[in-house]
């Protein structure tokens, strides 16, 4: 018996070609992140999904909902899903960050996968809330097929762990705007089937 997770990056938002730490800030996808979701729809139409999961962050939700109306589904909101908390770096560039922080900045730069964010969470916190609900999802469509709607930061969080991979591996894991990553539970192990691959546009 096996489980698959289809694990989706929402579609790029509004502003992203400024390259925010966005964290919890609350935007809405762009309308390329809307063509983006909608190319990776029409791709997983003739999919058997039993659910669609998301965070319930609105670029999540926008994404997911996009997903599942052909599907027939109603995406199941976790807040657990969210992306990192960023804290007092959110809404700000990597420039505005390095200028204001410097040695924060060179701490985040040289150990990303263990680094603290100024009033924000760390991968452990991360990890703490998120994996459990992937678990609790997998568990409750074991044999089936779901797809979870999350963020880069949680997205290459829920690829480690499957994987085995420690945390200075976070940012070996490609995760763009609107890509499909899959896997795939046999046993006891998790296996790659896809990683981080861009539905292109329709």
């Amino acid at each position: 018996m096996t489980t698959r997770v289809y694990l989706v990056r929402h579609g790029a938002v509004v502003g992203a070609e400024t390259r925010r730490f966005i964290g919890h800030l609350d935007v809405p996808l762009s309308p390329a992140g809307q063509a983006q979701i909608r190319s990776l729809a029409a791709r997983l139409e003739g999919v058997a999904l039993d659910a669609v999961y998301t965070s319930d962050l609105r670029r999540t939700r926008e994404s997911a909902r996009i997903l599942a109306e052909p599907l027939g589904l109603i995406p199941v909101e976790l807040t657990e899903l969210r992306e990192f908390a960023m804290g007092r770096w959110e809404g700000l560039t990597a420039e505005e960050i390095h200028a204001l922080d410097p040695q924060a900045f060179a701490r985040w730069m040289a150990d990303v996968g263990r680094f603290q964010f100024p009033e924000g969470e760390s991968l452990s916190d991360l990890e703490a809330r998120a994996w459990p609900a992937f678990e609790r999802i997998v568990a409750a469509h074991a044999g089936g097929a779901v797809a979870i709607v999350a963020h880069g930061g949680t997205n290459r969080m829920i690829l480690c762990r499957a994987l085995g991979l420690g945390p200075e591996r976070l940012l070996a894991i490609g995760q763009e705007y609107g890509a499909l990553s899959v896997l795939e539970l046999a046993g006891a192990r998790w296996v790659l089937r896809l990683l981080n691959d861009v539905a292109p546009l329709l």
